[in-house]
């Protein structure tokens, strides 16, 4: 499981855009806590302290405990909307986790054991088709990343869904297919150079009929 973060956040007194830039212009970023069948809770955070936890790289699939006024909130960020220029984070939605609640998350995948792939050995690629799972997780046992062997793999084996042992508390969200997360392709030099012999056939094929197209008119001449 990722590692729960803690956030301290206030309260926000004012709504609106004017009031949100203030708060920017004072390293703060609005946000909003909602579901849980209870009423949106408007707060902001410390811009520094956000953008420490976004760098950690599993922020989006993290349990969130926010803290406001000394209560604290088990929360799943869902949302985070960044300048179009900068890159700062203007606005954050949390959605509120209520006990024994599964929700929708991604999870990274991490590929293992490439160097126990007998294609990968040969010069073939992996080609990740997915490099996310959407999954369906108890809010407390939401995985870190999802980790695939692909030990024994050659080229043209691919690694589907129904392949993997997912965590406990863990299933995938797409249910009505085997959809494909990676295959071992082979090399694109590989493939050029059975292009070429297949062109240097081809060509080797239309000398030899331009040569016995010549030999027939030479003989039909000498008739």
């Amino acid at each position: 499981m990722s590692d729960a973060l803690n956030l301290p956040a206030e309260m926000r007194e004012r709504a609106g855009k004017g009031a949100s830039r203030a708060l920017r212009r004072e390293g703060r970023v609005p946000a909003v806590i909602y579901g849980g069948k209870e009423e949106p809770t408007p707060i902001h955070v410390e811009e520094k302290e956000l953008v420490r936890q976004l760098m950690t790289g599993h922020f989006m699939n993290s349990i969130v405990e926010i803290t406001v006024d000394g209560k604290k909130t088990n929360t799943l960020p869902k949302d985070v909307a960044l300048h179009p220029v900068t890159d700062r984070p203007i606005h954050v939605d949390f959605l509120r986790l209520a006990k024994g609640a599964k929700i929708d998350v991604n999870v990274p995948v991490v590929f293992v054991n490439e160097e126990a792939s007998p294609g990968l050995k040969k010069g073939g690629v992996l080609n990740v088709v997915r490099h996310e799972l959407e999954l369906v997780c108890e809010a407390d046992k939401i995985p870190g990343e999802i980790e695939i062997d692909v030990a024994g793999l050659e080229v043209g084996d691919s690694v589907h869904i129904s392949a993997l042992t997912l965590p406990e508390g863990s299933e995938s969200a797409i249910t009505d297919r085997d959809f494909t997360i990676a295959t071992v392709v082979a090399p694109s030099a590989l493939k050029r150079s059975e292009g070429e012999e297949e062109g240097e056939g081809e060509e080797g094929a239309a000398e030899e009929g331009a040569e016995e197209g010549a030999s027939e008119e030479q003989e039909e001449g000498g008739e």
